[in-house]
C-alpha cells in the first residue's frame, strides 16, 4: 500500500497540506501553533513548508511526501516494537 497515494486521495491531490488539516487529522491533541512549535524544535520530525520565503505570515503546510514518510516511519517503529513484544526477529 502506498501512503502517498492514500494521502493524495484524502487531500484531493494537494502537494502542500495546510497545518490546520494535518493537525485535525493526525495531531488532534495539538493546536496548529503547538504543532509548528514542536516541529520547529525538532520534537516532531516533519519539515514545515512556508509558501513564501521570508514572510512570517505566509501560509504554512506539510508537503504530502513528508507526511507520508512520517506516517511510514511511525508504522515501521510500531511494527518493530510489536515484533519485539511477540518475540519475533
Amino acid at each position: 500500500m502506498n501512503t502517498a497515494f492514500l494521502l493524495m486521495a484524502q487531500y484531493n491531490a494537494a502537494a502542500i497540506i495546510p497545518i490546520e488539516l494535518v493537525c485535525r487529522d493526525y495531531f488532534s491533541h495539538l493546536t496548529p501553533v503547538e504543532f509548528a512549535r514542536k516541529a520547529g524544535a525538532g520534537q516532531i520530525d516533519i519539515p514545515i513548508t512556508r509558501i513564501e520565503n521570508g514572510n512570517r505570515k505566509a501560509a504554512r503546510g506539510i508537503h504530502l511526501q513528508d507526511l507520508a514518510n512520517w506516517i511510514d516511519a511511525r508504522r515501521e517503529a510500531a511494527q518493530k516494537e510489536c515484533d519485539q513484544l511477540q518475540g519475533r526477529r
